[in-house]
């Protein structure tokens, strides 16, 4: 299985796929592959002729005094395993083939990326927005694979590409939990044995919060609460956001009406965790 380092390589490579008349699926990943990553890479191949999966710890959309340098990396172990699953191609670049000496164009996905991890990451989605416009650029494929646990992400990504009338197609997958609830996240791996044991809470008290929903309430403020009095109680977790909103447009609401985003973050020690489940009321 190839591994593409260089933009012209890649380009070339897409090519010779679409003479031969190839379906294409793209993962993007930024490494340290996990069964997550590898739901989609499953999916992409079940879709598509052809699927390539990117493998680029992206430098603008971390900002500063965030993670960028230590963000965990295993390329060959990467390379193994999209093949055993289905992948035709990576495509690993180097920061400076993506963003050469001069570089200054960013694609800014306005209103849906403001909440959330928006709020505490300023500069994140920015960055998303623009590394994945160029890989839709770059590969031209039919379909784009992403988690559901990245859900705002997820709704960036399904504006931009409506926004800017991009020709592909984005498949939302599931969250794909370890055995005790916690999401699968290339960031588990900087959680303490302590830290590790106490980080399934956040599943739990989703899960407790949806079945409040489900048997009636509807009011956010009273869910927000319930989520904040119960991840509180867990002495190792520091909560940075927990709110509701709007599914599509990530706009917080008080009324749990229509498609319903409930999402958190909350630090465990150095792993900064995200989760959060959906519902169509």
């Amino acid at each position: 299985m190839p591994v593409v380092h260089s933009l012209d390589d890649l380009r070339s490579l897409m090519a010779d796929w679409r003479k031969s008349r190839c379906s294409i699926g793209l993962v993007p990943t930024m490494g340290y592959l996990h069964e997550g990553h590898v739901s989609l890479i499953d999916r992409a191949a079940a879709d598509n002729d052809r699927v390539v999966v990117s493998v680029f710890v992206n430098p603008t959309q971390f900002g500063a005094g965030e993670d960028l340098e230590a963000y965990p990396k295993d390329l060959p172990r990467d390379v193994a395993l999209a093949a055993r699953h289905g992948a035709a191609a990576v495509f690993a670049p180097a920061p400076e083939d993506m963003y050469p000496a001069g570089y200054s164009t960013y694609v800014n996905v306005e209103g849906v990326s403001a909440e959330l991890c928006g709020r505490s990451r300023p500069i994140h989605f920015r960055g998303v927005a623009t590394v994945c416009t160029k890989l839709f650029l770059l590969t031209g494929a039919d379909r784009a694979y992403f988690g559901q646990k990245d859900a705002q992400q997820l709704a960036v990504i399904r504006r931009l590409v409506a926004d800017l009338a991009i020709p592909v197609h984005i498949v939302g997958c599931p969250i794909v939990r370890e055995a005790d609830g916690l999401a699968k996240s290339s960031r588990n791996v900087y959680l303490t044995a302590e830290e590790r044991a106490a980080a399934p809470i956040l599943h739990r008290a989703l899960e407790e919060a949806r079945e409040k929903i489900l048997a009636g309430e509807r009011d956010a403020r009273t869910i927000i609460a319930f989520l904040e009095d119960r991840i509180s109680a867990e002495p190792l977790a520091e909560i940075d956001y927990i709110q509701a909103v709007h599914r599509d447009t990530i706009v917080p609401i008080d009324r749990l009406e229509g498609p319903i985003l409930v999402a958190l973050a909350v630090r465990f020690g150095k792993a900064r965790l995200i989760d959060n489940f959906s519902l169509d009321l």
